[in-house]
């Protein structure tokens, strides 16, 4: 008994110490976003004073008013919607394809296939910038939003991570269709994809918060201000002080309602693919 103690006694420091600093790191995310939230919501004057708030002064929603009809933030909003639900879809389905064509059986070449796509995910996005800007001016796409949908439009990683979902389904299933007279096309719509809800969740979350938030391909294709996304507008509207009329002053519940506005999509969206995403992580982690 006496040595269970001396065993129990280290890890429950060891475990309190890890609750203290979980916490302080949660503390470390959630305050800014109180304060955040906070000041989105008081007035102009209130917003203005020094400290952090965690809680309105004077209660108003003037800032998301003014920025969102004064500032026009309605527009780039509206392209980043575009660019992000399009975009997505696209990439999403072009992945799923993809992923079920590699678990083929007897398919030709596909190790170098997959070696091929596996470069792609160790190449950094730096490294081709100036090639893309070529081929997106070449094509005539720069000042468009087809430029910034293309953007990335499949990926190694989403191809391989829908894979690895397919390949947990058995392969005798789709053996069986075939007997019956299923093609691919019906194998793989009636089949695959409902049988991979959470590697769809999982793609699906990783590309929209990445498409929603995506800032280089805007910066390098866009330079149309009708055409800017959410990103940049919130780039011009918190750094850039010239971005208004002089005689217009942006105050602090104007930049934190509009940071406000960025993070309502991403907050409604992960409620609903959550309970797929934590189930997707592991499944979409096995290996052939």
């Amino acid at each position: 008994m006496k040595s269970m103690k001396k065993i129990s006694y280290p890890s429950r420091i060891f475990d309190t110490i890890n609750i203290l600093f979980l916490l302080l790191l949660v503390l470390t995310m959630v305050i800014p976003f109180l304060n955040t939230l906070a000041l989105a919501f008081s007035s102009n004057f209130a917003s203005m004073q020094p400290g952090i708030v965690l809680w309105p002064k004077e209660f108003s929603v003037e800032g998301f008013s003014t920025v969102w009809s004064r500032m026009k933030l309605y527009l780039p909003f509206t392209n980043n919607v575009i660019v992000t639900v399009v975009g997505t879809v696209c990439h999403v389905f072009l992945s799923s394809m993809a992923g079920y064509v590699l678990i083929q059986r007897g398919l030709p070449g596909k190790k170098w296939m997959l070696s091929a796509i596996l470069l792609t995910m160790m190449i950094p996005s730096e490294a081709i910038m100036i090639p893309l800007y070529i081929v997106n001016k070449d094509l005539g796409l720069l000042n468009t939003l087809s430029s910034l949908i293309l953007s990335g439009f499949v990926s190694g990683f989403s191809v391989m991570l829908m894979r690895n979902f397919f390949l947990s389904v058995p392969y005798e299933m789709s053996e069986s269709a075939r007997i019956d007279g299923a093609g691919d096309y019906r194998i793989f719509f009636t089949m695959y994809l409902p049988l991979a809800r959470a590697g769809l969740a999982t793609v699906t979350l990783f590309e929209f918060v990445s498409r929603w938030n995506q800032f280089t391909p805007a910066v390098l294709y866009i330079n149309d201000s009708s055409k800017y996304t959410l990103q940049i507008a919130l780039k011009s509207l918190i750094v850039d002080n010239d971005a208004t009329s002089s005689n217009f002053m942006i105050t602090t519940n104007v930049r934190m309602a509009g940071i406000v506005i960025a993070l309502l999509p991403l907050i409604i969206i992960y409620p609903y693919v959550q309970k797929y995403f934590v189930k997707g992580m592991f499944v979409g982690a096995n290996k052939e």
